[in-house]
């Protein structure tokens, strides 16, 4: 069965974002992941085992819409080739598994799938960090 992991938000100003949920929701970095180009903080509190995913693209300074700050809501299933082949079989249209690495450790194994009104939700192996 799948079980809800994270949902992701784009961010301008990770520390303030970072405060703000610590703050407000008791939520505190997980998890890190920095790359040149972006950095993923996961935020979870004891309460819970879905987290928040803040993802900060680096450079950018134009402030986010709704419409382009929404990223995902991201579900974990045991196996992610499976599953994708029983959306597949099902008649959906999952975008093809892909790997997500740093250099050659395996970080993640994923697919994203589209509900009807065109949300996206990441759906990853149960693997690592992803559990």
């Amino acid at each position: 069965m799948a079980k809800l992991i994270h949902t992701m938000i784009r961010v301008l100003d990770l520390d303030k974002s970072i405060t703000f949920y610590a703050d407000v929701f008791g939520l505190k970095e997980s998890y890190r992941l920095d790359f040149p180009d972006f950095a993923l903080v996961y935020l979870r509190n004891e309460e819970a085992d879905a987290e928040i995913e803040l993802t900060l693209n680096k450079g950018r300074t134009e402030p986010y819409t709704h419409g382009t700050g929404y990223g995902h809501v991201a579900f974990v299933v045991p196996d992610a080739a499976g599953a994708h082949a029983a959306l597949v079989a099902k008649g959906y249209e999952p975008t093809p598994v892909k790997e997500f690495k740093r250099g050659e450790e395996l970080l993640a194994r994923f697919f994203f799938i589209q509900d009807p009104h065109g949300y996206k939700i990441e759906v990853l192996e149960r693997y690592g960090h992803y559990r």
